[in-house]
């Protein structure tokens, strides 16, 4: 029975690095009794038993010349030796001078599994180290690891529960640093060698300064190319079709239609200056097929590109490292990033990743900031087309709000929701350039998928919008709720219709505010509130699916509470 297990080694081995690989998001920091020196503890699985781990202060022996490291020593003796493991992690780049901890735990009879870390940092530098020789002359396990990609992680948990003592005759300080000699001469080759241009950039992508410039530049391109091929896609292909091709066989259908009649206005929608106008007509044969096929697909399609590549290349494995620790304040791990980027694509898909996420408190926080402040691309699509012409001040401004949302309510239901997070283990592939076939392969399937779960929604979601806006049945919603819309939101009262299709479809819902005439700070509002109030039924009924009602209903409060504070709080900061 383990009842405690300690991580040991000397300063700057990575053993930090290592604690949080082993431990989840929860970790408690305190200063030892009398002391000013902080100790770590989290918790880890052992199989499905779940055991404290305590991070001690970086020591180089257990003889202790500082006041850290008596502390680290005194903590080694709370437990009898056969209900702890020690971890002793080693610097693979600098073997000699570790080995002498690992002897000195070896004769106190210590259970021991050495952890060889920075094996990557040292196959760049040309250190070879033979583990299972390395193991065999310590006669304990030696796991190679390198935690900053979790490269070994997995392995090492693994090894917790078969850790034994491996005894040695008290040796003199002089006698373990000829037997650390004769270990390192057997165990270690050296030779010279560069970090490759490869090598380099796999190792710059991970490290917190260049990788976060990496980052911002990878982030900043993808977002610029997405709307390069997309706007590319939309002015050479969809509108042409749309306005050459489709609009004359619409206005050969409807030439002798009475334009005030139900059908007339179900399927052609209103006359735009005496002319069918895509964008604002809302009619089942007009707007709805152009929001998808016109709009929305040419984004749909250049995003799962690039993200596909992105993916295939190695990237965002990378990424879930780098902005480990950042999520982690939010109750996340790096990992969390794959379906935040997936969510940018469609909050369906992106929310059904989170399975992939450990926990139910995992799951919870990221789908709820996913439906807050990810919009999905047919959303970006209509925010980029209606608020572009007024600058790019108010497109960044949206996604300023969405950002700094995710920030403080991530810190929030991380501070307060109840639940363990433990730690995911990510392996990081090495760079490698796809091939193309398995990219457009990719790609075909996500967009596919796109339009089977959205084209149907739209063409249902304008349907129903046509025949209660026929009926005037929204009226009394509108009359209802103009207090809160206009008075708290500045919005007009009939903006409450566009409010409300964002339950059905939140591109659609964007386009219902053009023809409203709203000014750019009404426009800037509108999308934002849309952005971050209830998802669409897609999303919801997934939401529901994957929480249960109780999460539901807590997810939902959320979002409408964030959705009054944020309205009114922009209503009355923003001057124009």
């Amino acid at each position: 029975m383990i009842k405690k297990i300690y991580l040991i080694g000397n300063p700057n081995v990575g053993k930090s690095v290592v604690f949080s690989r082993l431990t989840g998001v929860h970790v408690i920091s305190s200063n030892y009794p009398g002391t000013t020196v902080e100790i770590l503890k989290g918790y880890v699985y052992v199989g499905d038993e779940k055991i404290e781990i305590v991070d001690l202060p970086g020591t180089y022996s257990l003889e202790p010349t500082s006041h850290a490291e008596e502390v680290a020593v005194s903590l080694l003796k709370e437990y009898s030796k056969d209900e702890i493991v020690v971890i002793n992690i080693l610097d693979a780049t600098n073997l000699e001078r570790n080995l002498l901890l690992t002897l000195q735990l070896i004769e106190k009879g210590f259970r021991i599994v050495a952890c060889l870390n920075m094996c990557d940092e040292a196959g760049h530098k040309g250190v070879h180290i033979d583990t299972e020789k390395l193991e065999k002359l310590l006669n304990v396990q030696v796991v190679p690891t390198c935690a900053v990609t979790g490269l070994g992680i997995k392995s090492l948990i693994e090894k917790i529960k078969d850790a034994s003592p491996a005894l040695r005759n008290q040796l003199t300080q002089e006698e373990r640093w000829s037997e650390i000699g004769r270990i390192v001469e057997q165990v270690q080759r050296l030779e010279h060698r560069h970090h490759t241009l490869k090598e380099l950039l796999e190792d710059a992508s991970v490290r917190p300064l260049s990788g976060f410039m990496i980052a911002s530049g990878i982030i900043y391109a993808s977002f610029k190319t997405v709307r390069f091929i997309g706007e590319f896609i939309i002015n050479k292909i969809t509108d042409p079709v749309f306005i050459n091709l489709y609009q004359p066989i619409l206005e050969k259908l409807t030439l002798h239609w009475q334009e005030k009649g139900f059908w007339f206005h179900l399927l052609i929608g209103d006359l735009i200056n005496s002319k069918i106008d895509f964008k604002q007509s809302l009619g089942v044969l007009t707007t709805a097929p152009y929001i998808e096929f016109g709009m929305v697909l040419p984004y749909v399609i250049s995003f799962y590109l690039i993200l596909s590549l992105l993916e295939d290349i190695g990237y965002l494995p990378r990424l879930a490292i780098l902005l480990d620790n950042v999520l982690h304040r939010l109750g996340l791990h790096g990992f969390a990033v794959i379906p935040v980027l997936l969510g940018f694509g469609c909050n369906v898909p992106g929310i059904l990743a989170t399975r992939s996420l450990e926990s139910k408190r995992e799951r919870f926080i990221a789908s709820t900031l996913i439906s807050i402040g990810v919009p999905c691309i047919p959303l970006q699509a209509m925010i980029f087309g209606l608020l572009g012409q007024f600058g790019g001040l108010y497109v960044v401004g949206v996604y300023l709000v969405l950002f700094c949302l995710v920030l403080i309510l991530g810190l929030i239901m991380n501070r307060f929701l109840t639940g363990y997070s433990p730690e995911f283990l990510l392996e990081i592939p090495p760079y490698r350039f796809p091939p193309l076939s398995t990219l457009l392969k990719k790609l075909y399937f996500r967009v596919k998928g796109f339009l089977i779960e959205a084209v149907p929604v739209v063409m249902i979601g304008v349907l129903v919008i046509n025949i209660l806006i026929y009926f005037k049945l929204f009226n009394l919603v509108t009359s209802i709720s103009a207090p809160v819309i206009h008075g708290l939101f500045g919005l007009p009262k009939e903006a409450v219709v566009a409010l409300i299709i964002g339950f059905i479809r939140k591109d659609v819902a964007v386009g219902m505010l053009m023809p409203l005439g709203l000014s750019a700070k009404q426009l800037f509002i509108g999308a934002t509130l849309l952005a971050i109030s209830f998802p669409c039924v897609a999303t919801f009924v997934v939401l529901l699916k994957e929480l249960g009602w109780k999460g539901l209903v807590k997810s939902t409060f959320i979002m409408v509470a964030i959705s009054v504070i944020v309205g009114a709080t922009l209503n009355f900061i923003i001057l124009r």
